[in-house]
């Protein structure tokens, strides 16, 4: 180097290449090195929000301070700082293109580990050193707490280390030290992470936020979380330790069948660490061999694919944007791991209506869950559409197959055939036994266990369906009285008790609101007076005390069942409790209307309408 100024740029800094270079005499006495406060201000902001190259940067640029004042070289801060629209732009290359300028105004050589930077500054006219990453680190410190066995290390500042040892659905978490972790310690292993080759492709920031960062490098799956995220440091790294080939997993011929001709929206299901990635890595390489051409969905890119599997992340932070990119190399197969938030459900059924056969991954306790966590968020009857096979895997083994279909039919456990609605039939895809059905009532979507109608048919006859249809027959009836009595008579008839009065609005002008009840729940109304016994009145004292209404009487009336009448009018039903009296609280209807009679002066009595049984009310 025979200038006197030297441009730095920002991954030149986080590189240490410079500190190393003054130490090494390759940058000449009398010479002036300029840090662009373009630069200065990038570093300070990441370190703001607990990015490590920010804090990696500044010591960079204090250990270049120290070396420049031991050899008499000048340092200085120059250059103009970026706007808000230049820190919009940052990604764009507008940072860079400040840093470029600087050099230029400053007749300067530009040092950068930025290849891009390097050209972009040559094309300007301006000089220009490009330093290739000298990495000298064989392995990570972290390393030596994997065995062949170890899944994952868990790393955390003030306590022991410890890792998951074992298989997929067969591992025990293992105490690997008794030294508790520091935080210098983390500090070291995260420092050498982020310097590890930092240019090296297969090195790739997965997600970069305040207090959280995931890197996938090569196996490895590297999550490092601080402060405010975190309460504390920590360190997580995960590697698959198990490869799999579809003819490991022992499947049936039928089973194969449909993988090869029939099934193309998949589901992969099951709880954590019960191996849903590893039957997904299997599945693109089974496809990969089949001639098919195979994409994935991941954030991060942890799936073990062949090199053929292209593995995409969000596109501008969301998959969405990624859709049409997908669409135009035209993939017989797409692996979305990891489905959780809505956008991802609205993804992946797009992308199946576009005719791209899915494979997608979902947490779920059971094979039915996965399919509910779509209910919800795409209309059911578009669901078999989009999904077709479903597999539930436990311990590292397929546990169930379900297959889906949509049909129209009265659903299990209903008789009258104008019930028959559209509805979603869940088989068991081995023996072909229905499982599940899936079918809206009134306005809510219901998954029923088909199994458990049969059964319970057998010994109740109130089974689900019936239980279902009186909380919605209690719902609208009591529209109109809300002490209406329900009484299931069958599968298909009903018979409600309500006050006199309120026969006439029930049955509406020539039948016709009755006719729309029975349309609505499917069911045939039969309409009778409820017509209360009246026993022996008993005396009492009514008074208002704070937010309720109390009724007091004599002490041999407790536990005495009674009917509360106002103006000859049926109010409600209650017992007297252990302290011999009623209390209503003034806010409900019953309490409403029985305070308005006291500050009407109307005739309130009360009648006994059953034995006494000594229960508190």
């Amino acid at each position: 180097m025979n200038t006197k100024k030297y441009v730095l740029d920002t991954s030149i800094i986080i590189d240490k290449e410079i500190s190393k270079m003054l130490q090494n005499g390759k940058i000449i006495e009398k010479s002036e090195i300029i840090i662009p406060r373009a630069v200065l201000d990038e570093l300070q902001s990441q370190a703001s929000t607990n990015r490590d190259q920010g804090f990696v940067g500044l010591q960079e640029i204090h250990e270049i301070r120290e070396e420049c004042n031991k050899k008499d070289i000048k340092i200085n801060f120059s250059g103009e700082r970026p706007d808000y629209d230049d820190i919009l732009l940052a990604k764009h290359g507008r940072i860079d293109s400040i840093i470029n300028e600087l050099a230029f105004k400053e007749n300067a050589i530009l040092i950068t580990a930025d290849y891009v930077q390097h050209l972009a500054a040559l094309a300007q006219g301006i000089d220009s050193i490009f330093i290739k990453y000298n990495n000298k680190i064989t392995h990570f410190k972290f390393e030596k707490f994997f065995s062949e066995n170890t899944m994952s290390i868990h790393l955390k500042e003030g306590v022991c280390p410890y890792a998951k040892i074992g298989s997929p659905g067969k591992f025990e978490l293992v105490r690997l030290d008794e030294k508790i972790m520091t935080n210098d310690y983390l500090m070291e292993i995260i420092k050498e992470i982020y310097e590890y080759n930092p240019l090296n492709t297969n090195k790739l920031y997965e997600i970069v936020r305040e207090g959280a960062t995931v890197i996938q490098y090569e196996k490895y799956r590297i999550t490092i979380t601080k402060f405010p995220f975190s309460d504390s440091t920590e360190i997580t790294i995960v590697r698959p330790i198990v490869h799999l080939s579809l003819d490991d997993y022992k499947l049936s011929d039928k089973l194969i069948t449909r993988l090869e001709e029939k099934a193309e929206g998949i589901i992969i299901a099951g709880p954590p660490g019960s191996g849903k990635s590893t039957i997904a890595s299997s599945l693109a390489e089974y496809y990969t061999k089949k001639a098919k051409i195979v994409k994935t969905f991941e954030s991060p890119r942890d799936l073990q694919v062949p090199k053929e599997v292209t593995q995409y992340s969000p596109l501008e932070g969301s998959f969405e944007n990624a859709v049409d990119l997908l669409l135009l190399v035209r993939p017989d197969y797409t692996i979305f791991d990891e489905v959780r938030r809505i956008k991802d459900f609205n993804v992946y059924a797009d992308l199946r209506l576009s005719g791209v056969g899915m494979i997608g991954v979902i947490h779920a306790n059971s094979p039915i869950d996965a399919v509910q966590r779509f209910i919800g968020k795409i209309e059911l009857g578009m669901i078999p559409h989009i999904i077709d096979t479903i597999i539930f895997l436990q311990g590292g083994n397929i546990s169930q197959v379900y297959e889906l279909k949509l049909t129209v039919k009265v659903p299990s456990g209903m008789v009258e055939e104008d019930l028959a609605r559209p509805l979603v039939e869940i088989f068991d895809f081995e023996n072909g036994k229905l499982e599940y059905e899936i079918y809206t009532y009134g306005e809510e979507n219901i998954v029923v266990p088909v199994n458990e109608i049969v059964e319970k048919k057998k010994t109740n006859t109130n089974n689900n369906i019936r239980k279902l249809a009186e909380s919605k027959i209690k719902d609208i009836v009591r529209r109109f009285d809300p002490t209406a009595e329900i009484e299931i008579l069958s599968d298909s008839k009903v018979k409600i008790k309500v006050e006199k009065e309120i026969i006439p609005k029930i049955i509406g002008r020539s039948g016709s609101t009755v006719s729309e009840l029975e349309e609505l729940l499917g069911l045939r109304i039969d309409i009778e007076a409820k017509t209360p016994a009246l026993g022996k009145e008993i005396d009492f004292q009514i008074n208002e005390s704070g937010p309720s209404i109390i009724i007091n009487t004599d002490k041999k009336e407790i536990g005495v069942n009674v009917g509360i009448y106002i103006n000859n009018q049926f109010l409600l039903s209650s017992q007297i409790g252990r302290k011999s009296r009623i209390k209503i609280d003034k806010r409900s209807e019953f309490g409403k209307k029985l305070l308005n009679a006291i500050l009407n002066s109307s005739d309130i009595k009360l009648f006994k309408t059953g034995q006494q049984n000594n229960k508190e009310m």
